[in-house]
């Protein structure tokens, strides 16, 4: 018996990819470190207990989330993929690799990291644009300090689930008639997110500039930060997203490696004014990532994340500058991903202009927001190392 793989890196997840997840095992708290090759994943773990020399120690890889792995840094990262790559082109008769070959579809993959903090950004400016003209159509769409710093909350890490976790529709006050009502949640929306894995701690009163992003963050992950506009609008002043916010977090079970990202780095946006000097970039950057959104089959829009105001960098530096440590698992989201173009907008609220004009989906039914039932499903692409298009773990999930 013999494996035959397609490598190419047109497929999306050729050998220039080879994204990391966890395949969850037969026993409680039993997993294993998996990689992602055309249809097939991989198990690490497997090769290692079978004589493969990783470079690792077997633990590393049989172990419930991937904190470990990233947290020994890019070289060793490095090291892991070329000996996996060298692997795949190798003997493809070889029965330790046949036996560590399964399709993806069979495998059962949980949350990839163990999330120690949650962050959640608001670096869109056309996002935050087209809700501000929602929320002030008579005054500035954009909050005095929206230009100075990038706006962020604190999340609930323990509410942060993989990629197919159904969704509960949440409950909470929300205005009716000028009266608060408690119920569930009949604005149920999406957001459309890139985030981002460290892999390195900080120190406790220290920070990081925007230089060193790479010495921190391990990989990239998927997010959709599910939002209840009506309960997130009620509770929200003066001190913002709590409840409307906090019920679920959805994030892709494939971890792609920022080493497999090199290519897709682009020119960022322009910023004005000058952003202060702990924001600034000697060197600045963002990703070329295209993300598509799908309720129930129908694509709604296409966002493009190098779009966003404030970079992957900058919201790191922003969030440590006071001297906030941060640690191996900690998650930080970009915030709704919304282009210029309405088929460009990362949420049903910017979509359906706060509602008043329904969605039609390609089965003939309306949505101004989610019912119970519909499924979501964010894709995103980005330029790879060998010409191709890498395609980052997906993150779905279905309303109950």
């Amino acid at each position: 018996m013999a494996y035959d793989l397609d490598l190419d890196p047109m497929n999306g997840f050729g050998i220039d990819h080879l994204p990391l997840g966890i395949a969850l095992g037969a026993k409680p708290n039993e997993g294993h470190v998996v990689t992602r090759i055309d249809n097939h994943a991989l198990d690490l773990a497997q090769l290692a207990d079978d004589g493969f020399d990783l470079g690792l120690e077997p633990h590393v890889l049989h172990d419930q989330h991937l904190n470990a792995l990233l947290g020994l840094g890019h070289e060793t990262m490095a090291m892991l993929r070329e000996r996996v790559a060298d692997l795949l082109t190798g003997d493809p008769s070889d029965r330790r690799m046949v036996a560590a070959l399964q399709p993806v579809a069979g495998v059962q993959l949980g949350l990839p990291i163990a999330i120690t903090n949650y962050v959640d950004f608001y670096s869109s400016l056309h996002h935050a644009t087209n809700l501000g003209r929602l929320f002030r159509p008579n005054g500035d769409p954009l909050t005095p300090n929206w230009r100075h710093l990038p706006i962020g909350y604190h999340g609930r890490s323990s509410t942060v689930v993989v990629s197919g976790t159904p969704l509960c529709r949440p409950q909470g006050l929300r205005l009716i008639d000028g009266e608060p009502v408690f119920g569930p949640s009949t604005r149920l929306d999406i957001e459309a997110e890139v985030g981002f894995v460290i892999g390195r701690a900080s120190r406790l009163g220290t920070s990081i500039t925007t230089s060193e992003f790479f010495d921190y963050v391990a990989g990239v992950v998927l997010v959709n930060d599910w939002s209840a506009r009506d309960i997130q609008s009620f509770e929200s002043v003066p001190l913002g997203p709590f409840l409307g916010k906090s019920f679920l977090t959805s994030i892709s079970a494939w971890v792609t490696p920022l080493e497999a990202l090199a290519q897709a780095r682009t020119t960022p946006t322009a910023q004005d004014p000058t952003p202060a000097p702990y924001l600034i970039d000697n060197d600045p950057w963002n990703l070329a990532l295209d993300l598509a959104i799908e309720l129930n089959g129908s694509v709604l829009s296409r966002p493009p994340f190098a779009s966003t105001y404030w970079t992957p960098g900058q919201q790191l530096a922003h969030q440590t500058v006071n001297g906030a440590d941060v640690r191996v698992g900690d998650l930080f989201a970009s915030g709704t991903v919304s282009g210029p173009a309405r088929d460009q907008f990362g949420s049903l609220i910017e979509l359906t202009d706060g509602g008043t004009r329904p969605l039609t989906l390609s089965d003939g039914t309306n949505r101004s927001f989610l019912e119970d039932g519909d499924t979501v499903v964010i894709r995103a692409s980005a330029p790879s190392p060998n010409g191709g298009r890498l395609q980052l773990g997906e993150v779905s999930g279905t309303v109950r």
